[in-house]
């Protein structure tokens, strides 16, 4: 699928549409995303900052998407497990960057040439248009060969 398209399709995905969370870019090769959560009155916590699950929602299927379009068909990719460490309140709308390039491409193929399970961290961080980081993002992803293709 042209990543033109997945993008437009990930941007009407309810729990995208309803709060306020937008791709708001994505590489043709599916190497880059930047993701925007706006702060709207409806997705606000008590203390009127961004909504903690918002925050990770926003960045939830990112590391495991791009894998997926970038390793192709013959891989399985899964996310595996996860960690959000809450810095600051996000009391703005706030961004989220994904770069997944070709070397750590060439490191999953290799560990997983053999069929063996691969395990892999990714981190990112949410931050303000300003660059104050909001949230710190882990999350690991497990590739696999499929057996048709070893």
């Amino acid at each position: 699928m042209r990543a033109s398209t997945f993008r437009r399709l990930m941007n009407l995905w309810p729990p995208f549409l309803f709060n306020s969370i937008r791709v708001q870019s994505l590489s043709e090769d599916y190497s880059q995303a930047t993701i925007v959560l706006r702060l709207r009155p409806w997705n606000r916590n008590y203390v009127k900052s961004q909504f903690g699950g918002n925050l990770f929602a926003m960045v939830d299927p990112f590391w495991m998407l791009l894998a997926m379009h970038r390793l192709g068909p013959d891989y399985y990719v899964w996310d595996q497990a996860a960690a959000i460490d809450f810095v600051a309140p996000g009391r703005e709308d706030v961004y989220a960057q994904f770069q997944l390039d070709d070397t750590t491409l060439d490191e999953l193929r290799a560990a997983a040439a053999k069929g063996e399970k691969v395990l892999r961290w990714f981190e990112n961080e949410i931050t303000t248009a300003s660059g104050e980081v909001i949230a710190r993002v882990r999350k690991q992803v497990y590739v696999r060969l499929k057996p048709r293709a070893r």
